[in-house]
């Protein structure tokens, strides 16, 4: 699951990614709309992570995440657009429905009829920092019998199911 020597591909709306892998995309959507709260990842102005709560919202064809004004998570994504989001796991240590995390860049929006829109769909007042969510990758963890089944989705480029066994034996794809 290392680098494949190929240049990575531009990232991609919501709408993309479910047109290319609808069930992988339901899953996805499923597992965020188990709970309001996640995880964010974003950088700080040092190059350490941060993460932060966050509630994801899917409304027409995108992923957006929405945030107080002048936040700290807010003034990341200002100054380095990239983040990852993780799927709230639940209550408990299984793993119903499997892990769910997203990677990718945040658009900030700023044009005033697409905030109006959004805060008046979401109930939420304004003002707030709104983002449009790019993804660069996918990644679905679960467990299927024995195995770690890992899969992902990456922009331009064809889903890849990775199993693994609780021993030494190498990852094998399927």
């Amino acid at each position: 699951m290392g680098d494949t020597g190929t240049t990575p591909a531009a990232p991609a709306a919501w709408a993309v990614f479910e047109a290319a892998e609808p069930d992988l995309a339901a899953t996805v959507r499923e597992r965020f709309g188990q709970y309001t709260h996640h995880a964010l990842a974003t950088l700080r102005r040092d190059g350490s992570p941060r993460l932060s709560g966050i509630e994801a919202d899917f409304r027409a064809d995108e992923l957006w995440l929405g945030m107080m004004p002048h936040s700290r998570k807010a003034r990341d994504l200002l100054r380095d657009p990239r983040f990852a989001l993780l799927a709230n796991p639940g209550e408990g240590t299984g793993m119903g429905g499997g892990d769910v995390r997203l990677s990718g860049r945040a658009v900030e929006i700023t044009d005033t009829r697409t905030l109006e829109w959004y805060a008046k769909e979401a109930g939420q007042p304004l003002p707030f920092h709104l983002f449009r969510a790019e993804l660069t990758e996918v990644v679905r963890t679960s467990v299927e019998g024995e195995d770690l089944v890992l899969r992902t989705w990456v922009p331009g480029r064809p889903p890849r199911t990775i199993r693994r066994g609780n021993d030494d034996t190498p990852p094998r794809e399927s």
